[in-house]
């Protein structure tokens, strides 16, 4: 994607949807972390059917740790990988009672050093609960940066500095929203729905997916 096409790429996006969020629910920054950390591997609807239960019960992270971990596992068994992600949430939250005083962090080596948070779910959280320009490449953001030519690359760190230097400044902060939901709803991974894409016109991918008859 030539450098030029890139502000309108975005324009255009923005224009389809100005104010984007994360399709996970959560109430509060522990509930955003804790629905992160649950998501991998994961999609967000069965993520949001579990937490839709747990979070009334245990919303902070003394109340999880309070819950126990079998308590736990019994909310979000039908979340995959539950037990590990159980094991790693119950350590997040002991080590958020007793190194931050039940808060969660704000920086990325802070969250990074929480047992299950990753690269990509410490970006999600500096971006959507403290506004950071952090970019978390999933599989829909890797699929569309390098299939749109928007920023290519062979990984998901290779990715993500790309859009660092390449998405302008004015929508750094929601451009990782945009993209992963035109990943998940019309620049899909089997079949790109290029027939119904407002981005098609900056789009490098060919050949476009004609309309079905």
């Amino acid at each position: 994607m030539h450098a030029s096409q890139i502000e309108p790429f975005f324009a255009t996006l923005k224009a389809a949807n100005p104010m984007p969020n994360t399709e996970l629910e959560y109430t509060t920054v522990f509930e955003l972390l804790a629905a992160v950390l649950l998501s991998a591997q994961a999609t967000d609807v069965g993520v949001n059917k579990a937490t839709r239960k747990l979070f009334p019960v245990a919303g902070s992270p003394q109340a999880i740790l309070d819950l126990g971990l079998e308590g736990l596992e019994g909310y979000v068994k039908t979340i995959g990988l539950y037990r590990t992600k159980a094991r790693n949430l119950m350590e997040t939250c002991r080590i958020l009672v007793e190194r931050h005083g039940g808060q969660v962090p704000r920086t990325r080596e802070a969250l990074e050093a929480l047992p299950g948070v990753g690269r990509k779910t410490a970006n999600v959280v500096l971006n959507v609960a403290f506004g950071q320009p952090t970019m978390a490449v999933d599989t829909h953001i890797f699929r569309v940066s390098n299939r749109t030519g928007l920023a290519p690359g062979k990984n998901p760190l290779a990715v993500e500095l790309q859009l660092m230097k390449r998405v302008p400044a004015q929508y750094a902060v929601d451009s990782h929203h945009w993209l992963i939901l035109h990943g998940r709803y019309v620049c899909q991974a089997r079949k790109p729905r290029c027939w119904e894409c407002a981005v098609q016109p900056f789009c490098c991918f060919a050949p476009k997916t004609p309309a079905p008859r």
